[in-house]
């Protein structure tokens, strides 16, 4: 890419220290390009996808296809939440680090432990059933080769210099992964046999899913596995607070009143008390409740820190093992594999017995050596107080590689340094297809040792199964248990008009000058609303309706915003007109690189967003606050493409983040 791509959206050169891997990787001239990565520094920004079918956008990045793109950057929006700009080098030279003093939300914590499934969780899944497989002897040249190579190694006191050597081929060659464990979708293994099972979804929707759900996007089937895992947690979490037993529900068979009455795992607001109160016990005089709450809000932000850097960690070496473009492909594999060798040459001399002294002597210093490691910390910290930043394996091993965030937002930069912004992740209303995916059933089937016939069995949705079955008309059968539905109709109707007061008085409160009412209105947007991007953004600023307009053509990039709808004539010609930006009347202007500060606010409080979202089955609109560097705040709300303003605000300029 040339310079005059770097200026004109006021990024340093690739050189310049003030600016990390990540910039300078997204401004290199790379081998493969999609379209994306194509000059239009002739014009405002050039619309690759914003408003197209999934199926009309060509490959936008090179290397990596669309689906791969969106998954991250879906994944990246769910993720981010406050960024705040940083002066300092970030570890391992890739800003976008979690910041140690994060704030805690209910919303991260449980965006965190999502991720946590997604990589972590269903990562040590597929290994074991991976070692299911290869135990199983259902592959039985595998399995023997396994068996005499371990076994030979072990006879000849070689087995560490040999699983070394597995180790350091299996770091450098991909290849060699697919022949030593070859690659079958998750559902279709099961985990105590390590053969072929139906996946629980009833059919092979997915491959890399748990469940073999169907999905209408690559990575949907995951993401719902990981929602649904921590919805589980709660559910079984709320089930122990409240004490739901199985000999509380009266086994008196046919009719019963219990179908009309609500949860209780779904009342979570005082049911504890309640359950201590029904058992006779003195909740009142409980001098244990307020610091044991205490401690546990207090503690909530470590662990809510610890569950993302493990997450971050793990995402690191997927990424290190399996680069994604635009990063090196071979020179991360090589740092891991100039690791491992010096470790092969030393267990070559090295004994087992010594080799069993050395652990049995670290464990015995771990344990028992406090005294000494104290003060060679309190040495080293006198020598240098940065010295644990050294240590540090973003900086050593791990230098350079990206988590999955940081790799979005290198991705996002190439974009924007092209005038290119990258489109938002397709979304339909429209259930994803019944039809098995694509897989190779003579592989699978010798893979798995399974006949053909229960390979299509297995990924193809069976008659029989429930799941899939038209659900038969109830006309003609007397109808059971429609009292609770009637009554929930009824309250979800009368729900809904008491929103629709509220709002109606929040806009006649907004009118008289609240500045509290003046950020809920247009927080339900009309479905006739548009959507726009990437230049237009229409939002509300102080409750009024305007547009923000993100100029990067400009002398100094700038977001200007301006009152109205900004659907006058002049505006339109000049957008259609793609060498300069639309003129404007602006009501406040921000340049990009005074930004310090991005945070994603909601348009509601969480419990009237519930509420809301239960009532009118409608989207909520909700907010950014811009921090400048002088410390000036604009805070716009009702933003339909709230994900897609952030991630531009976030890559367009040259600024370094940190994830708060």
């Amino acid at each position: 890419m040339g310079s005059n791509i770097t200026d004109m959206v006021g990024l340093a050169p690739a050189h310049d220290e003030d600016i990390t891997s990540s910039h300078a990787l997204a401004a290199a001239d790379h081998n493969e390009k999609g379209i994306a990565q194509l000059d239009h520094s002739s014009i405002e920004a050039k619309d690759v996808g914003w408003n197209k079918a999934p199926d009309q956008i060509p490959e936008l990045v090179g290397g990596l296809s669309n689906d791969e793109l969106w998954t991250l950057i879906r994944r990246f929006d769910k993720q981010m939440y406050h960024v705040k700009k940083i002066s300092s080098v970030p570890p391992g030279d890739l800003d976008l680090n979690i910041a140690a003093d994060e704030e805690f939300s209910p919303d991260k914590m449980r965006s965190n432990i999502e991720r946590l499934y997604m990589t972590v969780i269903l990562g040590l899944i597929g290994f074991g059933k991976h070692f299911s497989r290869l135990c199983s002897w259902r592959e039985p040249r595998r399995t023997a080769a396994f068996c005499v190579v371990y076994f030979l190694a072990w006879a000849l006191d070689f087995l560490v210099p040999t699983l070394l050597t597995v180790l350091l081929v299996l770091i450098v060659s991909p290849r060699s992964r697919n022949i030593l464990f070859p690659p079958s979708p998750l559902a279709l293994v099961n985990f105590e046999t390590g053969g072929i099972q139906k996946p629980k979804a009833g059919m092979l929707g997915s491959h890399d899913s748990l469940t073999g759900a169907p999905e209408k996007h690559q990575g949907e089937a995951v993401e719902r596995e990981a929602s649904n895992f921590v919805s589980g947690l709660t559910s079984i979490t709320v089930s122990s607070a409240v004490g739901q037993h199985p000999e509380i529900t009266p086994e008196q068979g046919g009719d019963t009143n219990d179908d009309n009455v609500p949860d209780p795992t779904k009342i979570i607001s005082g049911a504890t008390d309640a359950k201590s109160s029904a058992a006779g016990e003195m909740v009142r005089h409980d001098k244990t409740k307020q610091p044991m709450e205490q401690t546990m809000w207090a503690k909530a932000r470590p662990i809510m820190h610890i569950v993302g850097t493990i997450a971050d960690t793990w995402e690191r070496f997927a990424n290190a093992l399996s680069p994604t473009p635009p990063f090196p492909k071979q020179a991360t594999r090589l740092r891991f594999a100039a690791f491992v060798i010096p470790l092969l040459a030393v267990s070559i001399f090295l004994s087992s017995y010594l080799f069993m002294k050395f652990v049995t002597l670290g464990v015995g210093f771990g344990l028992f050596g406090e005294p000494l490691i104290s003060r060679a910390v309190a040495v080293l910290n006198r020598i240098d107080s940065h010295w644990q930043e050294l240590l540090d394996i973003r900086n050593t091993l791990l230098k350079g590689i990206p988590t999955n965030a940081q790799l979005t937002l290198t991705l996002l930069r190439i974009g924007e340094l092209n005038n290119s912004p990258l489109p938002p992740p397709p979304t339909t209303s429209a259930p994803p297809a019944s039809a098995a995916a694509s897989v190779d059933t003579e592989n699978l089937a010798t893979a798995l040792d399974a006949s053909q016939d229960e390979i299509e069995d297995a990924i193809h949705p069976s008659t029989a199964d429930e799941s899939y079955k038209e659900q038969p008309s109830d006309k003609g059968q007397p109808r059971k248990h429609r009292h609770g539905r009637k009554t929930l109709a009824l309250l979800k109707g009368t729900t809904r008009g008491g929103i629709s007061a509220f709002l109606g008085a929040d806009r006649l409160k907004a009118s008289a000058g609240s500045e509290t009412s003046k950020k809920r209105v247009g927080v339900i947007p009309s479905v006739s609303t548009p959507k726009a991007g990437p230049v237009r953004f229409p939002a509300r600023y102080q409750g009024k309706r305007g547009v923000l307009y993100l100029s990067t053509a400009a002398t100094a990039p700038c977001i200007s915003f301006t009152a109205g709808d900004g659907s006058s004539a002049e505006v339109k010609e000049e957008e259609a007109d793609g060498t300069t930006g639309p003129r404007l009347n602006p009501v406040w202007t921000v340049a990009i690189n005074d930004i310090a500060e991005l945070k994603k606010v909601g348009g509601l409080g969480w419990k009237a967003k519930l509420v809301v979202g239960w009532a009118t089955d409608r989207e909520v609109a909700d907010g950014i606050e811009i921090v400048e560097e002088g410390g000036g705040r604009k805070t716009l709300t009702a933003i339909r493409l709230r994900e897609q303003l952030f991630n531009r605000l976030v890559a367009v300029g040259r600024q370094k983040w940190e994830s708060w």
